[in-house]
């Protein structure tokens, strides 16, 4: 089974984006981040797939729209993180 891509939308002064992909780096997870410090069609693309989503990081794995820093951990404390990293 093919593991779902994680996308992450950051800010370059946003400790809770470091957090996260601390997180994520932390249990080997590639990940592509977009850095929308300026906006433009990366925050967008980021609206457009989490609307009403005005803070980053905002975590996607595969089509699942995580949340942010605080939801991804959650996830982790849940147990449930690996099984969606996993497909």
């Amino acid at each position: 089974m093919t593991k779902p891509k994680v996308d992450i939308y950051t800010k370059f002064t946003c400790g809770f984006c470091v957090r996260a992909k601390q997180l994520l780096a932390s249990k080997g997870v590639e990940f592509t981040e977009h850095d929308i410090t300026m906006g433009g069609p990366r925050r967008e693309e980021m609206l457009a797939r989490a609307p009403g989503a005005r803070t980053v990081p905002q975590i996607f794995i595969g089509d699942t729209h995580v949340g942010g820093s605080d939801d991804l951990a959650r996830l982790e404390a849940q147990g449930e993180l690996d099984a969606l990293l996993a497909g």
